[in-house]
């Protein structure tokens, strides 16, 4: 099997990103996002993922965080997509739960070319400092529809707003990375199409 890497941009009179991964990486890090929360939640992604990952974003942010975290979703969905190839000897289906404190979460991945979002976490708190909590969701319907992912997020517990969004994205990181490893004893496409 060869690299697994993608690198990709997008630019648009709201956002400029350019972003780097590599799917059999170290969960090594160099994220500029202009918004500290959810580059630190990236951070989160690559390191609990073992993704080594690129991001340079410049996005409207004077007008809110919603264009940069939205189009980021999309170009990280994309560079997934890319990287995997044609799937061959993936695990395809992926899977983790992920306390924090008294928060956990827990999220399901098809890699199977379904987009889909089911995202049932139950944020109270409409911020977590600036960041605009409701973007976690758009977050991932971004990466869903782009990566071609079909994916499921509960939260099961937890009144720390903090705590749930970073359980929240350890357990899509682990999940993702249990989802696109190789399976020694799947030769071909894990699918009886023949094809995700």
């Amino acid at each position: 099997m060869g690299e697994r890497t993608a690198t990709l941009s997008r630019e648009t009179k709201e956002t400029c990103i350019t972003l780097s991964i590599n799917l059999d990486g170290k969960g090594e890090s160099s994220i500029d996002t202009g918004i500290g929360f959810f580059s630190h939640m990236m951070e989160l992604f690559a390191k609990h993922g073992l993704f080594d990952v690129e991001i340079r974003a410049e996005g409207d942010i004077e007008v809110d965080y919603h264009h940069t975290v939205e189009d980021i979703g999309l170009v990280l969905g994309q560079a997934v997509f890319e990287a995997l190839g044609d799937k061959k000897g993936i695990r395809r289906y992926g899977f983790a739960s992920v306390p924090m404190d008294e928060a956990l979460s827990q999220t399901t991945i098809d890699l199977g070319g379904r987009p889909h979002l089911s995202f049932q976490c139950g944020i109270e708190n409409e911020k977590v400092g600036e960041f605009d909590t409701e973007l976690c969701r758009e977050f991932f319907q971004a990466v869903a529809a782009e990566g071609k992912m079909n994916i499921h997020i509960d939260t099961a517990g937890g009144t720390n707003t903090h705590h749930i969004i970073e359980s929240v994205f350890k357990s899509f990181a682990r999940a993702l990375r249990q989802a696109v490893s190789c399976d020694a004893r799947e030769t071909g496409i894990p699918s009886t199409k023949g094809t995700l």
